[in-house]
């Protein structure tokens, strides 16, 4: 299981429930975070997916989404 890093624009406690709704369709709620206390609003990601695959998920929920290295 890999850990992935992306910066969002997500930028309150309901931007997160929103991307929650969708990475909760593909993954445990447990396996996801942000973290809205740092400039990059970091998605940290545990969890058997790719990270085009997460990207995919929050552009779906409306989001802008971009790795971190």
């Amino acid at each position: 299981m890999a850990t992935m890093h992306f910066k969002t624009n997500a930028k309150c406690a309901g931007c997160v429930a929103r991307i929650g709704e969708e990475l909760d369709k593909h993954m445990d709620r447990g396996q996801w975070s942000i973290d809205l206390t740092v400039p990059e609003r970091r998605l940290t990601v545990e969890a058997d997916c790719t990270a085009d695959e997460v990207m995919q998920w929050v552009s779906a929920a409306g989001f802008k989404v971009e790795p971190l290295s």
